[in-house]
């Protein structure tokens, strides 16, 4: 493993920001950690890079135990969502900083200066002062600045929290370009759930100090293990029924086989908005009811529609947009709903 965290507490006063975080991460991978503010993902960035020291547990990189050692001396690079750039240098001159601190010759320097800034499209850049760029031209300097000295690791913190949205996109795109280029091992913090889908190789979802579940994004988002993952991780519809013979009663839909058997009792099934079918798609399909359509949001290639079932729960759906398609059922309007039995997934009770 290039990265291992083993059992990292970290308390402040009487609250446990980790609370005993397991983390193994390979060689050139993708890790993003995901969760809400508070979930305690920074503080477990601050304790590999060395800004915090646990209470608990230990931080090994490379299989080198790093757990005391300040942040010099782990062979990370850093990437924070305020660039952190030194407003009085030069790119070339932010860029060169760690290496000057490393005490590397002058020509090494300036040869590892021109590579990292080739690297990241901003060769013709190096003379500029960091507020001569705009906000994605400065974060891609901080980048450059993080992988100069050919880190183990690269840390990135929210880097994209500030920019834009057609800007960050575009900047996901080329940090994992990068990534694979350089195949540098690269844990990456967010809290968006789209972000995460899109960069990683593997999710780690936090909650409350603890790793909620770690899986690749596809499974993660089919088969959540836990309600807070299934709640969190994308848009979701989180069904309670009672399963009874291999079944489970949900309301107006009635009896819905369950793709594994549970034991009798209270069950919570997820579906997901894109597996609701409406309208004619809906009338043959055995899961089935009313609803009646709350509002409809347009999302471009896609339709978000919030309906009432016949009960008074109240679901999401997405239903694509074609040219070829029949209009959208308006407010008020009353449709089929259903879904296919392979499409529910049940979520482990707490």
């Amino acid at each position: 493993m290039q990265l291992s965290v083993q059992g990292i507490v970290r308390r402040f006063g009487p609250v446990a920001a980790l609370a005993g975080v397991d983390l193994d991460v390979t060689e050139g991978e993708f890790l993003t950690i995901l969760g809400p503010s508070g979930s305690g993902k920074t503080t477990l960035l601050k304790a590999i890079a060395g800004f915090e020291i646990p209470d608990e547990g230990a931080v090994l990189v490379g299989g080198q135990d790093v757990t005391l050692a300040p942040p010099r001396q782990r062979d990370v690079g850093m990437v924070f969502q305020n660039y952190a750039l030194f407003p009085h240098m030069t790119v070339a001159q932010n860029v060169a900083f760690p290496l000057e601190m490393r005490r590397r010759p002058r020509a090494e320097i300036a040869q590892r200066v021109e590579d990292a800034l080739r690297l990241v499209e901003l060769q013709d850049f190096g003379r500029r002062l960091p507020r001569q760029l705009s906000g994605g031209q400065q974060q891609r300097v901080a980048l450059a600045r993080a992988v100069v000295f050919g880190p183990r690791l690269l840390l990135l913190d929210e880097p994209f929290g500030a920019l834009d949205r057609k800007l960050r996109e575009a900047l996901q795109l080329e940090v994992r370009r990068l990534q694979r280029r350089l195949r540098l091992t690269t844990i990456f913090i967010t809290h968006d759930q789209e972000e995460a889908l899109i960069m990683s190789d593997r999710i780690a979802v936090m909650d409350k100090g603890r790793i909620e579940q770690i899986g690749l994004p596809g499974d993660l988002y089919a088969r959540p293990a836990t309600r807070f993952v299934a709640d969190f991780l994308g848009e979701s519809n989180l069904l309670t029924g009672k399963a009874s013979e291999g079944t489970a009663t949900l309301g107006s839909f009635g009896a819905v086989p369950l793709p594994v058997r549970q034991p009798d009792g209270p069950v919570t099934l997820l579906l997901r908005p894109e597996a609701l079918r409406l309208g004619e798609e809906a009338s043959g399909l055995p899961c089935r009811t009313h609803g009646t359509v709350v509002d409809t949001v347009y999302l471009g290639l896609s339709a978000k529609l919030r309906l009432r079932l016949e009960e008074g729960t109240e679901v999401l759906a997405r239903i694509p947009l074609r040219p070829s398609a029949p209009p959208l059922p308006r407010e008020g309007d009353s449709v089929p709903v259903g879904f296919s039995a392979e499409d529910v997934h049940v979520v482990p009770q707490a």
